[in-house]
């Protein structure tokens, strides 16, 4: 493990720029949000280069934006045995009653890679951080495709699974590429790839996805 600081992230699209491109998709029709409901809260955020605009997961859920984001020209896909990836809801997240809402400072979290989740959540605590969820960064590669490159994945440790009796699943969502490999099967090879790893395991070419705050008030 080491402390070197977290890399900077290549720089995301306006907000305005991101606004449309939910709406060239349909998403705000699936979230049941205006068009021009998204372009005016989009118009008012920062355009600083790390702030994502995001859609409550509640409006629109991980098993919908995994399969619109796009590697190697290839679509996202969620692994077969994620078939519950909806039922990941924020974990020691303050999350906005809002349908629409901004993550702020973002980052990939390159400097936390062969932590475990367990390891890196009160790390990222320390640095006055909150980890993305798996809509966010879902949302995050769909607006900024590059930032997902082999070797420099990322894991959204802001989502977890909730058992009946309080206690949490062990599996934690992450998107990297897939290989091909397995029940992937080989005409996925190069897709991104919505999966899982262990609370406890650590993984060289995993970060911890994470940003400075969210808010529904745009300046």
């Amino acid at each position: 493990m080491t402390d070197t600081p977290a890399t900077p992230v290549r720089t995301l699209p306006p907000p305005t720029a991101q606004a449309e491109r939910l709406i060239e998709l349909g998403l705000h029709t699936h979230a049941g949000t205006p068009a021009d409901e998204v372009r005016s809260f989009a118009g008012r955020l920062p355009t600083g280069g790390d702030t994502l605009l995001a859609v409550h997961p509640d409006r629109l859920p991980a098993s919908v934006l995994a399969p619109l984001i796009r590697h190697a020209g290839k679509p996202g896909f969620v692994v077969t045995d994620m078939a519950d990836v909806d039922r990941f809801t924020p974990y020691r997240v303050d999350l906005p009653d809002a349908a629409l809402y901004a993550v702020t400072g973002i980052d990939r979290g390159d400097h936390l890679a062969n932590w475990s989740p367990e390891e890196a959540l009160p790390a990222l605590d320390g640095e006055g951080r909150t980890p993305l969820l798996l809509t966010e960064g879902i949302h995050w590669v769909l607006q900024q495709p590059a930032i997902l490159e082999r070797n420099r994945c990322f894991m959204t440790i802001g989502s977890r699974l909730r058992k009946p009796k309080g206690t949490y699943d062990a599996r934690t969502p992450a998107i990297w590429i897939s290989n091909g490999t397995g029940r992937d099967g080989k005409e996925r090879r190069d897709a991104p790839k919505i999966g899982w790893c262990w609370w406890g395991n650590r993984h060289t070419w995993l970060g911890f996805a994470s940003a400075t705050g969210r808010t529904v008030r745009p300046a």
